[in-house]
């Protein structure tokens, strides 16, 4: 399903946005990232809007966060455009005068193809995850979900492949178009040859980049990732025995947001 997509970025409840339709009627959704990421892989997801017949519409941020807003003809015939605006709060009192030029009070967001540049890199993911498959149920799957509770992009292979999909060109765009890749090390990460696969792309990319990696050990030892690789073992990790993953995640999200 072909839908436009808005990253409005951290907004405060009570914030407004309009949305401007041209052509066909269109369904309007504003959606937390954690809801994004459902809506993404066609999942069931909560939203706030709807069937936008008239327009401008307007849809209040209801909470504090991460938003993103979506238009798409799910369900309806045509060809519709659209335009979004974050519109102003109210103006504070005016103190004294100053002769720097105001800021402007409205701020027009362009449609983007899911992705946030950096430099001269476009990124649609903050956090590729790279792990063995033995490892989803006991730590990769809740940490993907505690990341994206904190707004960010995550590309899963759970949230990611589909059916006919071609497995090494979707891993490749999403190692390309990750800001950091954790890689979650383990015992069977080291045995399996798409973990390595990732990891290869990783580590090119960071010799290149800098910092790109973000190591988790995950029931493994200094020494046993020594025996497989003695530069991994010299980066800062941080390791499932001795943190929540609400810890791990909760970094993780304050390296991103902080650059």
């Amino acid at each position: 399903m072909k839908f436009t997509h808005y990253d409005l970025g951290n907004l405060s409840r009570g914030t407004t946005i309009e949305v401007t339709l041209q052509g066909n009627a269109a369904n309007v959704r504003l959606l937390d990232s954690s809801n994004f990421q459902k809506y993404r892989a066609g999942r069931r997801h909560q939203y706030s809007g709807g069937l936008v017949s008239r327009s401008p519409a307007r849809l209040v941020v209801p909470r504090n966060g991460h938003w993103h807003l979506i238009v798409d003809l799910q369900g309806l015939r045509g060809r519709v455009r659209s335009s979004v605006r974050i519109l102003p709060d109210a103006l504070p009192p005016i103190r004294e005068y100053s002769p720097t030029p105001p800021s402007p009070l409205v701020r027009d967001i362009t449609s983007m193809d899911d992705t946030t540049s950096i430099g001269n890199t476009e990124y649609r993911y903050d956090v590729f995850i790279s792990h063995a498959t033995e490892d989803k149920d006991e730590i990769v799957r809740p940490l993907a979900k505690a990341l994206i509770d904190q707004s960010l992009r995550v590309w899963y292979d759970e949230l990611e492949l589909r059916i006919g999909d071609s497995l090494r060109r979707k891993i490749d765009e999403g190692l390309a178009r990750s800001q950091f890749g954790i890689v979650v090390l383990s015992q069977a990460f080291f045995e399996k040859n798409w973990p390595q696969y990732e990891l290869d792309g990783l580590v090119t990319r960071e010799m290149t980049e800098g910092r790109v990696i973000l190591p988790l050990w995950h029931r493994i030892t200094k020494e046993e990732i020594i025996s497989h690789s003695p530069s991994l073992a010299d980066k800062i990790a941080r390791n499932t025995s001795n943190s929540t993953i609400a810890e791990i995640a909760q970094e993780i999200a304050d390296v991103i947001q902080n650059g």
